[in-house]
């Protein structure tokens, strides 16, 4: 299959067909962004097969992990098959399953608690908040938005996201909390995460204001995001349940497989579960 050209238009009209596809406003940033650096290595040079697998030996080379590879060229592949030049596509890296989940990644609960009280004694409260509405509800940074003073009054929320509905609930005492939260800042409806200005909170800021807690807190900035407080919510959930199917339901996962990631546990449970099965003689 002879070698095409990659143009701007071509990654515009990429990004069009992706918002079609309603894809969420973070993946579609995420796979032209994958898509641009790949555009930028190509430098206007023919693609053909050889230079796909040229640019994943070329990922490979810099030490990105296998699943952020593999991550970036699925969005390459997307836009291959987009195009129809689905011959040039090249395979992921296989992956064995993760059994246990490095220790310094992440997130316990007992740090978890820690960055909570810490917000506390900065005295921000919305912060504080934040963080226990994600850890207690399971949802992601992008769906706070659905937190509305509505929501909370019902104790129960509607997210609708990547072509998706589900119902979250918010427990009665977050619910209690938020409400006096809100009545304090004068918030009668609408998101309660909000800024200053009124907007919902970004991404960004969330991720900013959660470091800033890291080093009072005593807790590993690398372990200090948004989505660990989901993962934190999923292995709490599944300890008690044991049930993966309802916690994919919860999490609004279409793939099991996606919600094992999430409860995997620690290497340190399982070397202590090793050590209780007393076969050295």
């Amino acid at each position: 299959m002879k070698g095409k050209t990659l143009t701007k238009k071509e990654i515009t009209a990429f990004a069009v067909y992706l918002e079609s596809e309603e894809k969420s406003k973070n993946t579609i940033e995420k796979y032209i962004r994958d898509v641009r650096a790949f555009s930028s290595y190509m430098c206007e040079a023919e693609i053909t097969k050889e230079s796909v697998i040229a640019y994943k030996n070329k990922l490979i080379s810099e030490n990105y992990s296998a699943r952020s590879i593999n991550s970036m060229l699925a969005s390459i592949n997307s836009l291959l098959s987009f195009l129809g030049w689905a011959d040039f596509r090249v395979k992921s890296i296989k992956l064995q399953r993760q059994i246990y989940c490095p220790e310094e990644k992440e997130l316990t609960k007992a740090e978890y608690i820690r960055l909570v009280k810490t917000a506390q004694q900065k005295g921000n409260k919305r912060l504080n908040l934040l963080l226990q509405t994600i850890c207690a509800t399971g949802i992601r940074v992008s769906e706070l938005q659905y937190i509305t003073i509505e929501a909370v009054k019902r104790g129960e929320t509607i997210v609708t996201l990547k072509g998706k509905t589900r119902t979250v609930f918010i427990v009665r005492e977050l619910q209690k909390k938020l409400l006096r939260y809100a009545a304090e800042q004068k918030i009668s409806s609408g998101a309660i995460f909000i800024t200053c200005t009124g907007k919902p909170m970004s991404r960004t800021n969330i991720w900013r204001e959660m470091k800033s807690l890291c080093v009072q807190a005593g807790v590993n900035p690398k372990k200090v995001f948004p989505h660990n407080l989901r993962h934190l919510f999923a292995r709490t959930f599944y300890s008690i349940e044991k049930d993966i199917a309802k916690l994919a339901d919860i999490l609004g996962h279409s793939s099991i497989n996606t919600t094992r990631i999430y409860i995997i546990t620690p290497g340190n449970e399982h070397r202590q579960r090793m050590e209780k099965m007393r076969l050295i003689i």
